[in-house]
């Protein structure tokens, strides 16, 4: 009698960490639009400037070297915010090019794939840029790499996103024009 009250708690716990789970990835649901903005809301330019090789030597030349250590430090923090936001994007990214993919234009399910495949490589070159990062927060004199392959990956993936946007677009202005 106990074994079957033990799998009763067991099954009701298993059921409600499903139903939370489900709960979750519902309200984590995000449209192209939501996406797009995500793009819009990161300035590259001042992360590019964060992590810029001359930027450092110019502050390595006109500064103290604990003045420059102390500067380094909170460049790499700022830039590491940017690394994060740039990671959640890419997770964002991968949930449109997801909903794209089971759209029933060809062009924009390729898209899609497009998209969702570079947001795994975004994922994946932000996660390495953030440790990079972190190392030059702790250690400021450590040499700086900059994230090139982040930068310029971000950069492709946005495009492609913007690209399927401006598609699914003219695709919903051909459908109401038929109407």
């Amino acid at each position: 009698m106990i074994i079957t009250w033990i799998l009763v708690a067991t099954a009701l716990v298993a059921l409600g960490v499903l139903v939370y789970i489900a709960a979750r990835n519902r309200a984590n649901q995000i449209g192209m639009d939501g996406a797009i903005s995500m793009i819009r809301s990161i300035d590259i330019e001042a992360f590019r400037n964060l992590v810029d090789p001359a930027e450092e030597a110019f502050l390595r030349c006109t500064l103290s070297p604990k003045e420059f250590r102390a500067i380094k430090r909170e460049r790499a923090w700022a830039a590491f915010a940017y690394v994060r936001c740039a990671g959640r994007a890419a997770v964002l990214f991968a949930r449109a090019g997801q909903a794209a993919q089971r759209s029933s234009d060809p062009h924009i399910a390729e898209s899609g794939m497009h998209i969702a495949h570079r947001a795994l490589r975004l994922r994946l070159y932000s996660l390495q840029a953030g440790i990079r990062l972190l190392g030059q927060a702790i250690l400021p004199s450590a040499s700086n790499r900059p994230p090139s392959s982040l930068i310029d990956e971000y950069e492709r993936t946005a495009e492609t996103l913007l690209r399927l946007g401006r598609l699914a677009d003219s695709q919903r202005a051909g459908l109401t024009q038929h109407f």
